[in-house]
């Protein structure tokens, strides 16, 4: 029986091509991360990424490393490796959802090894390469146009636009994409920002520039309007913010919210999200795997999860593009819009590059 031994984290910065502007004040230009690594008592190691981000789950670095160190590591350090009962003991501390995430992940991935698999032979992945998306942010013209040429020219073909702080402005944006050419593809995040007044109108206007579907439009505690919403079927929705957990996707299922799942691997670990994919599929919910703005290391974890066969809407995986510098030298193309899983096998941490941009 295998068990833990030891959980380490290791926080480390990397600066960013620009700067990602979303919602109606948030924005990020570097990236602060946290590496966590999972020790089991057969010297197997695991690893993950922790991403906080403060304005959505409230998490810093500092907070993910104190709540491992002195929360997480008391109540599954020892312990024999059981994912749902490791799970249920690091639920005991609520919310630090991506501390959570990552201590799962890392396991997850010590588990594979000390069983001479591959991560992606131990999630069940099938196929042999994902469709990725890229984040575009919020910002002047010139500024996203660059960045969307820039990700196009290195095999994106999927855009996530964030949109919401200017509806006329968004949809010169949406006009001007469009012209890169019809193997393009474009959905929206409005990060709750659009009213149940203007949402339907705004939504139509979108689909007629041929954005495919829309993330979170409306406030998440406006549950009656978003229902009213996806009954109108303006255009397919997308579950995020709305569903940062197993217990709120149960409670979206029953009040019929969205059209296609975004599971967050960051947030929910790979135990989590595979129960939330499992009953997306048996609610008949599209599936797709989101980012909090990965890394290499990150990006690697969640095409493999992606890689289900369930899960066939494009997946955010793109955005280690947008890093100056990484954590992994390993180099992961991307060929006409797609990932293949097997350029994923040897994705590990640079010790060197590790202590370069070590915090």
């Amino acid at each position: 029986m295998m068990r833990i031994a030891a959980i380490e984290t290791v926080p480390f910065r990397l600066p960013m091509h620009g700067t990602l502007r979303w919602g109606k004040h948030s924005q990020m230009s570097e990236a602060h991360h946290v590496l966590v690594r999972v020790y089991l008592d057969n010297g197997a190691m695991g690893s993950a990424e922790a991403l906080p981000r403060p304005t959505i789950y409230g998490e810093t670095i500092h907070s993910i490393e104190h709540i491992i160190a002195n929360q997480f590591v008391p109540r599954v350090v020892g312990q024999p490796v059981d994912f749902a009962q490791n799970l249920a003991a690091l639920h005991e501390i609520k919310n630090n959802q991506t501390a959570r995430g990552a201590v799962d992940m890392a396991l997850h991935d010590a588990v594979a090894q000390a069983n001479g698999q591959t991560l992606a032979a131990h999630l069940g992945a099938t196929r042999e390469r994902v469709r990725v998306s890229y984040i575009l942010g919020v910002g002047e013209n010139d500024e996203m146009l660059e960045d969307a040429w820039r990700v196009y020219q290195q095999g994106v073909r999927v855009l996530k636009v964030k949109i919401g702080r200017n509806h006329h402005a968004d949809l010169e944006r949406i006009q001007l994409l469009k012209q890169f050419g019809d193997d393009l593809d474009i959905y929206v995040d409005a990060n709750e920002t659009m009213s149940a007044d203007d949402a339907p109108q705004r939504l139509a206007e979108l689909r007629e520039l041929g954005v495919l579907y829309c993330e979170e439009p409306l406030p998440v505690e406006k549950v009656r309007e978003r229902h009213a919403l996806k009954v109108a079927n303006k255009m397919a929705l997308i579950g995020d913010d709305s569903c940062f957990s197993l217990r709120d996707l149960q409670r979206e299922i029953a009040l019929d919210t969205f059209d296609i799942l975004n599971i967050k691997c960051a947030r929910t670990g790979f135990t989590e999200s595979q129960q939330m994919r499992a009953l997306a599929v048996r609610n008949g919910n599209g599936i797709m795997v989101g980012s909090q703005a990965s890394s290499k290391l990150g990006m690697s974890r969640h095409a493999i999860f992606a890689a289900h066969a369930a899960i066939e809407h494009p997946s955010e995986l793109s955005f280690f593009l947008k890093m100056k510098h990484d954590i992994v030298a390993t180099p992961i193309p991307i060929v006409d819009g797609y990932v293949a899983i097997a350029d994923l096998a040897d994705v590990t941490v640079d010790e060197d590059l590790l202590r370069e941009h070590r915090l």
